[in-house]
């Protein structure tokens, strides 16, 4: 036993000296060091590494840590090694209660635990805080009830950017408030956004320090994190922020943002360019390498330095060796993450021996969730691209299944059969698969027959008419060359004259300035602009072909194509590479001809609507049919008769042993699929547990069978929701069933045990309350009306689905309505005047609300 406490206290000291706390006077400074009045101790004790350094009458010591006035500002509670820090918990209050303390730190040797006494709970820090960071910590007065009050609304993040802009005249003119909001580039947060912020005041009201937002791609989780800094900030719950990415490219991206939205009041810098003044910031942004790299986390960071640390891409910026920098700042944390963790739920892990792709990726997410509290499989607010979708924030692709001959083979379950001639008159047959193409197998053929389909059936640019901009993304980066190649001497061929093998540009990691030609796509700018359309500011560069690069975090709005020249086997690298394109765009931002741009407008097709997966490998029915996950897609299967492999000739061993397929190649079929309004197969799947649950119980089939509806649903409330493993939550299960209005418990029951067909959607309600309306009213009025019944309807639909409307109308504030962009006067004139109160009267007496919001 004394050996134990000997070791952990030899080596509490070694870190107490690491972190520049003084046992004796020195040139730096007076002792700051206090031990328990039992202890003596030597300077030569201190530097011994025997076990009989000290005096003591109690077997363990006790420190006492003091500011540069010597007045008590830690309390060190050292146990033996063999023991748990904890255990020295409330000992080590009342001690700093009785010396006026706010800090305590728990150590055996080995595990530490650094406790702020007014914020909370003892959180785990492998590194002893300095004098000068503790200094800071105690300056530093958090108030989490500040927090939790503040009031966040839509102007949040607007209000730092130009805090008088409510009074400014391009503001209050509805016709200029676009173009006003364009020009200075304010933003506004979404009520979704806003939701977000409102779940970590919720979570901080509950206890909690960690939290995880799962928000897809495009739904704008930098400005959600800009409104969360300014959050902690403006209510002094942190002085410094620590925002960690995993590529270059996104801590350029990010800073960028952070600069834009907070500038006027809070400082953002990149580490690697500020090494020696990021202290001056108040928002660190850096990439998780970059501190990793020497121990520098360590070396010159105290775990106190953040109050607040937000992981970018949470499964990727935590995981390995980036979990020890996570850990090692204490305070709050916040992991952003697009990547859904549902869609793992039904992998099978008892299988032994089991090398399916999504084991690393499960356990990957499991322990996101777990890293920030989330045990439960629950985040702490979740945003869907369903959610996007169905809200009108980001659009669903069409899918191109595009198979050639080759492709089809190699996706079939024998492979593609080749015959390699090894002796005169002899051959050797050998298999290849999707996972071999560009790596074992090359056929020039198929790259170029990839290309010409990705060329033929692209999607436009609106404006210009030149193709849309467009991501590749190739196998391998000897790949990315060849498709790049490829792909500019068929543009020559469509354009001649317009480029000059700029049409397509590699951008991987052995290409110069790789990052910056990301950004420059993005601007618009990438090997220059216009080609087409001198007004119109568009990249020339019309296709990024990348590994890669362009997958987490990338943001170009306008990207209309993606292609997949290549198989993919990670799920999160899939829902990751699909979201580029789900962000909706507005072309007419890039052109500055005033009259073009009126004849556009009026034309009303320069939104973008939809973007076009390019899917070569099938990578789509893969993740239909091998994840919980993804979109339903109905594509085909591979032809009739693959699968049976082919005695393939014309394939030549090159000279560095790969597989070379000299002949031909074609297109098997090509099929475009847009993706429906059902969404995202993870809500689906989630929504079939639950009825599986449902139909299993023979009490709810008993109470369903003799229409005992509200025995049914409190049933159904009372055991099978909010209960631990599946936590089926009715909100939950409404998003699940894909509708885009709120469902009633008893229309989930009927709907699964079949007694209705089908769950009605919003307009599809809407328009049986409007028809039972009419067959109220009387046959005579309605007859007199008939030509104004659109109209009525249309203020009916309204009415019911629209609360500001409501309230305009039953307040009479009627010109409101000439800045209403959801029903206007005109619309209001429209409807004769005696059902302009009869549509409310009915609406309020006769029609449930509820099911609307």
């Amino acid at each position: 036993m004394v050996a134990k406490e000997a070791k952990a206290r030899i080596k509490i000291n070694k870190l107490l000296e690491e972190a520049g706390w003084r046992f004796f006077d020195a040139a730096t400074g007076k002792a700051n060091i206090v031990l328990e009045p039992k202890v003596k101790l030597t300077k030569l004790a201190v530097d011994a590494l025997g076990e009989n350094f000290e005096e003591t009458g109690k077997g363990f010591i006790d420190f006492l840590l003091l500011d540069e006035s010597g007045f008590p500002l830690v309390v060190l509670e050292a146990k033996s090694e063999d023991k748990n820090p904890l255990v020295g918990k409330e000992q080590a209050r009342k001690y700093a209660k009785s010396q006026n303390c706010r800090f305590v730190i728990l150590s055996n040797g080995n595990l530490h635990y650094f406790w702020d006494l007014v914020q909370g709970n003892p959180h785990i820090i492998t590194r002893f805080p300095s004098p000068d960071s503790i200094k800071g910590c105690h300056r530093f007065q958090p108030n989490p009830q500040k927090l939790i009050t503040e009031r966040v609304g839509k102007d949040y993040i607007a209000l730092t950017q130009m805090p008088g802009y409510a009074a400014e005249a391009g503001w209050n003119n509805p016709a200029e408030r676009d173009t006003f909001i364009q020009k200075n580039r304010l933003r506004f947060l979404r009520d979704y956004q806003k939701r977000a912020i409102q779940a970590i005041q919720d979570a901080v009201a509950e206890g909690h320090s960690r939290f995880l937002f799962e928000m897809a791609t495009g739904t704008g989780k930098t400005l959600t994190a800009a409104a969360v800094i300014k959050l902690f900030f403006r209510t002094g719950n942190a002085r410094r922020v620590l925002f960690l990415v995993d590529r270059l490219e996104l801590e350029d991206q990010a800073n960028k943002a952070f600069i834009a939205q907070l500038k006027n009041d809070y400082t953002s810098v990149i580490y690697k360019e500020r090494r020696d003044e990021w202290r001056k910031a108040e928002i660190v942004v850096t990439t998780v390498q970059s501190l990793l790299f020497n121990d520098k986390y360590r070396r010159l960071f105290s775990p106190t330095d953040f109050d607040l640390v937000i992981s970018d891409e949470a499964h990727r910026s935590i995981g390995g060796n980036a979990r020890a920098v996570f850990e090692y700042f204490v305070g709050y944390k916040l992991g952003l993450t697009a990547t859904p963790r549902d869609y793992l739920k039904k992998f099978d892990t008892s299988k032994p021996g089991t090398r399916d792709p999504r084991e690393a990726e499960r356990r990957l997410l499991l322990d996101t969730y777990r890293t920030f509290g989330c045990e439960s499989g629950q985040p702490t607010f979740r945003y869907s691209l369903l959610d996007g979708v169905r809200e009108g924030y980001l659009i669903n692709p069409v899918v191109v299944d595009a198979r050639t001959d080759i492709t089809t083979q190699l996706l079939s379950d024998k492979g593609y059969a080749v015959a390699i001639p090894v002796v005169a008159g002899d051959a050797e047959q050998e298999s290849f698969f999707h996972k071999d193409f560009e790596k074992k197998f090359f056929s020039e053929a198929t790259n170029r027959l990839f290309c010409q389909t990705f060329m033929n059936n692209a999607l436009r640019d609106p404006i210009s008419g030149e193709l849309g901009k467009s991501i590749v993304f190739a196998v391998s980066q000897n790949h990315a060359s060849k498709l790049t190649q490829v792909l500019n001497e068929q543009a020559d061929a469509l354009w001649p004259g317009k480029y000059q093998s700029d049409f397509a540009v590699q951008v991987t990691s052995l290409i110069p300035d790789a990052q910056q030609y990301t950004i420059n796509f993005t601007n618009n700018n990438l090997l220059g602009s216009a080609n087409f359309l001198e007004t119109y500011k568009t990249s020339k560069a019309r296709v990024c072909v990348t590994v890669g690069m362009m997958t987490t975090g990338y943001d170009c709005p306008d990207i209309l194509n993606l292609g997949l020249l290549r198989p993919i086997f990670s799920p999160s690298d899939f829902v990751q590479i699909k979201g580029r394109g789900t962000r909706k765009h507005d072309f007419l931002e890039q052109l500055f001809d005033k009259p073009l741009k009126a004849e556009f407008l009026s034309a009303g097709k320069q939104e973008k609507t939809r973007y076009k997966l390019f899917d070569f490998f099938a990578n789509c029915e893969y993740f239909e049919e091998k994840f919980s996950y993804d979109e339903v897609l109905k594509l085909p299967n591979p032809r009739a008769g693959a699968g049976e492999g082919v005695n393939a000739g014309g394939t030549t061993i090159g000279p560095a042993g790969e597989y070379i397929h000299g002949g031909g190649d074609a297109i098997a079929h090509l099929v475009e699929e847009p993706v429906g309004a059902q969404g995202m197969k993870v809500d689906r799947m989630f929504f079939e547990g639950f009825e599986n649950a449902v139909k299993a119980d023979p009490v709810l089939q008993q109470h369903v069978e003799f229409e005992q509806w509200n025995q049914a649903i409190d049933y159904v409330a009372t055991r099978l929701l909010d209960k631990p493993t599946e936590f089926y939550t009715l909100d939950k299960l409404r998003r699940a069933a894909g509708v885009d209005r709120r469902l009633t418990l008893r229309e989930i029951l009927e709907k699964i045990f079949g007694l209705i067909p089908h769950f009605k959607g919003k307009d599809e309600l809407l328009e049986d309350e409007f028809q039972k309306f009419l067959l109220d009213a009387s046959t005579e009025n309605i007859e007199k009306q008939a030509a104004a019944i659109g109209a009525m309807k249309y203020f009916f639909k309204a009415y019911a689905t629209d609360g500001n409307l409501r309230d305009i109308i039953k307040q009479g504030r009627y010109t409101d309505l000439n800045v209403n962009p959801a029903f206007s006067m005109a619309d209001f004139k429209a409807v004769p005047k005696e059902w302009r109160e009869k549509i409310p009267e009915y609406v309020k007496d006769y029609v449930s609300l509820n099911q609307f919001m």
